[in-house]
C-alpha cells in the first residue's frame, strides 16, 4: 500500500512565541460560531509546554503520532495517523509531542471566547493564557507578513 505523506514544507509555519517544539499554521477562524482551525508541528519525542485546554478541541492527526503526557511524565495516550478525537475542555494539565517522525495535527477548538489554553508550570501555576483573540491577532499579523512576502517577490 502506498503510504501518503503530506509536503510539510509548503505550509507557512510560525513559532508561538517562546514556545519550544511546536510550530503553527492557522488555517480559518469563525468568528461568529467560535472556532479556530491550526494545524499544529510538534516536533519528535521533544514535549512541549505544560497546559490545559478550556475548550472544546477535535483533533486530526495528519502525519506522524500524537503522544499525549500526563503532567507526571507518564505517557496518557498515542494517537496514531488518521485518528480523530473530540475532546471536551478538562482541567487535566497534559503535554504533547510528536512520534518517531514527529507529528502535523489539525485542531478544531470550538465554542469559547476567552481562554482556549492555560499554560502552566511544572508546579501546576498558570504561567499565560491562550485566548481566541490571540489567535485572531496570530491570524492577522501572519496574514499581514503573508502579504508583505508575495508584494517583495
Amino acid at each position: 500500500m502506498t503510504q501518503n505523506i503530506i509536503d510539510d514544507q509548503k505550509i507557512d509555519w510560525h513559532t508561538l512565541g517562546d514556545f519550544k517544539h511546536i510550530k503553527y499554521s492557522i488555517f480559518d477562524i469563525d468568528i461568529e460560531n467560535k472556532i479556530v482551525d491550526v494545524i499544529f508541528k510538534f516536533e519528535a519525542h521533544k514535549q512541549i509546554l505544560l497546559h490545559r485546554h478550556k475548550a472544546l478541541n477535535k483533533t486530526w492527526v495528519i502525519q506522524g503520532e500524537h503522544h499525549i503526557y500526563k503532567a507526571n511524565g507518564d505517557i496518557k495516550e498515542i494517537r496514531p495517523v488518521g485518528s480523530y478525537t473530540s475532546s471536551p475542555a478538562s482541567d487535566e494539565p497534559h503535554r504533547e509531542c510528536g512520534g518517531d517522525e514527529g507529528a502535523v495535527v489539525l485542531f478544531s477548538i470550538r465554542g469559547e471566547d476567552g481562554v482556549l489554553y492555560e499554560v502552566l508550570d511544572d508546579e501546576l501555576n498558570q504561567i499565560d493564557t491562550l485566548s481566541f483573540q490571540d489567535f485572531i491577532d496570530l491570524f492577522e499579523a501572519n496574514k499581514i507578513k503573508e502579504e508583505g512576502n508575495e508584494n517583495n517577490q
